[in-house]
């Protein structure tokens, strides 16, 4: 049996229970699956056992697993957030402040794993920050930034064989050919500045994206859907970076589609 955790049925069975005031009925399966999702977002057995003794109780564990998902995502996306934000900005300390505060409180192990693995990567990132050490394990452009952000505190770049084969890495990523990489990596300046454009592009590319998805979107529920479809036009036509240049495509394909049989 796998452990992976879905939520898709607990959510259909509290959507059709609590918002369409649909009747629970308490089958073996549906025991089961509150049992299951009770223990996923850690009430206990007991509890659980407990509850379903009756509609009423077995009601209100339903609504407590349906808050406890809902609470813990928002929590957890917000945080996400703020963190990005305090990391743009290398303020680290607030950055595990923020995620301290979720671990304080969050009871569902699936958000507590997510807030842990998020808390070990900014441990290895406010490691490369003070050091200047590249670790394996860590996201490439995560690192590069922080690398930025280490010069503009006034660290010198030491352009060692890590960083080189980082920047190699990287550079493609970033549409930026390999004979304008080697041309950088001749010095420490350069590799700067090639460090610097690669992730110029990449936030450009995310921001006009980004935009780009809400005036679709907007223009596509509105019924506009060549509109719709030009916004990621738009994109492409000026698109260099290959992952941009993907979902873009992407959304472009699924304005193509035809809509699904009702």
């Amino acid at each position: 049996m796998s452990d992976e955790i879905n939520w898709d049925r607990i959510w259909d069975l509290a959507q059709r229970v609590l918002e369409r005031s649909e009747p629970l009925e308490l089958s073996d399966d549906t025991r089961a699956l509150l049992l299951k999702s009770a223990r996923e977002v850690a009430i206990s057995a007991q509890e659980a056992d407990d509850a379903l003794r009756g509609l009423p109780t077995a009601t209100t564990l339903l609504r407590e697993i349906r808050q406890r998902i809902r609470d813990g995502s928002y929590r957890l996306g917000k945080a996400e957030d703020r963190v990005e934000e305090l990391q743009e900005k290398g303020d680290f300390n607030g950055a595990f402040h923020v995620i301290r505060d979720v671990l304080a409180v969050e009871v569902v192990p699936l958000y507590r794993r997510h807030a842990e693995i998020l808390l070990d990567e900014l441990t290895g990132l406010a490691d490369v920050l003070a050091t200047g050490r590249l670790n394996p394990d860590l996201h490439d452009r995560q690192q590069l930034a922080v690398l930025a952000q280490r010069i503009q505190r006034g660290h010198a770049l030491e352009l060692t064989d890590d960083l080189r084969a980082l920047l190699r890495q990287t550079a493609p990523t970033a549409a930026i050919s390999e004979a304008e990489t080697e041309e950088a990596l001749k010095s420490p300046d350069g590799a700067e500045a090639l460090m610097e454009t690669i992730l110029s592009r990449f936030r450009k590319s995310k921001r006009r994206f980004l935009n780009s998805m809400y005036r679709m979107t907007s223009l596509r529920d509105s019924g506009d859907i060549e509109g719709a479809r030009q916004q990621m036009r738009d994109v492409l036509a000026v698109e260099i970076v290959p992952q941009y240049r993907r979902m873009a495509e992407e959304q472009l394909r699924g304005l193509d589609s035809p809509p699904p049989e009702s």
